[in-house]
């Protein structure tokens, strides 16, 4: 029977393309990982990889053994770290990814008490505006909005990613009413480029009776953040478009007011992302349970709609 180790460093290498990617998800060294997948193929007699200085590229027989077994290995880690679950104390390193801002506002706030209820739960935050491979990169659970579902992915919603337009009261009150959004056409706009694309993209306002209007702004500048978005608008230098989650703070403290209230973005939905299995590991139930729990408490659904 093949070792576990073994089969682990296989399917993580296939995973991320390198030797060196299996061993930064393993804590070994990549010529460790590469000794025990060279071991392995001895041991089986046939080549799992083509070899080249840049890249791992799986053989046909690598394929098929990877289908075989990619499954199972996950099913028998769930298993172990559910063992100690089964007594009510899950544990383990929780690797969760989630937004920069909106998981230090949000989600960082609620650490303490999390790991007062699981104190033998590590966790292993990254906080990353960008979709990651869930699966791939070997995390437990993914916080966002917008994110493609790729398959063998579930999602959780846990409020709605509305965006809505701000402005400073000063702002407001040097220029004419925004009574419709035929009139932002003559606004200082703060645009938003997505970091990924470089793209500044363009948004259809949706109002209570569901009907729709382009959103057009004179664009003044542009930003790859909301937060930063709003600290501009909150300087009075003219009206931005930003996810609910970011203007909250700005609105409870009269820095930032809504304009055209009646009109907003809906952006779908900010979700909780885990992989689907039919043995999930007891600390990444306990760290969604647990959020699921909080955000409903807080109320941050409702105060996160624009409606």
């Amino acid at each position: 029977m093949e070792s576990f180790g073994s089969i682990e460093c296989f399917v993580r290498s296939a995973e991320g393309g390198s030797f060196a990617e299996a061993a930064r998800h393993l804590s070994l060294t990549p010529a460790a990982v590469g000794k025990s997948v060279a071991k392995l193929e001895a041991r089986l007699g046939v080549r799992l990889f083509q070899r080249s200085t840049r890249r791992l590229t799986l053989t046909e027989a690598g394929k098929l053994f990877l289908e075989e077994v990619s499954g199972s290995l996950i099913t028998i880690q769930n298993a172990v770290a559910n063992l100690a679950s089964a007594e009510g104390r899950p544990m383990g390193t929780l690797k969760v990814s989630m937004g920069t801002v909106f998981g230090n506002r949000y989600v960082v706030p609620l650490l303490g008490a999390f790991l007062q209820r699981f104190p033998d739960i590590s966790p292993d935050w990254h906080f990353d505006n960008r979709q990651v491979d869930l699966i791939g990169q070997g995390f437990d659970a993914a916080i966002g909005g917008g994110f493609e579902l790729p398959q063998g992915v579930v999602a959780r919603k846990l409020c709605p990613a509305h965006r809505i337009l701000v402005a400073s009261p000063d702002y407001l009150a040097r220029r004419l009413p925004v009574r419709a959004p035929e009139d932002l056409g003559h606004c200082s706009g703060i645009l938003i480029r997505s970091p990924q694309t470089g793209r500044i993209r363009s948004w259809q306002l949706t109002n209570r009776a569901r009907e729709q209007q382009p959103l057009v702004l004179k664009p003044r500048m542009t930003m790859s953040d909301s937060e930063a978005a709003c600290h501009a608008s909150a300087q009075g230098l003219g009206i931005s478009l930003v996810s609910m989650p970011m203007a909250v703070p700005f609105l409870d403290s009269g820095e930032l007011q809504r304009v055209l209230p009646d009109w907003y973005v809906d952006d779908g939905n900010i979700s909780l992302y885990y992989a689907e299995h039919k043995l999930l590991p007891g600390k990444t139930r306990a760290f969604i349970d647990f959020i699921i729990e909080q955000f409903v408490e807080q109320g941050l659904g409702p105060r996160f709609s624009a409606i």
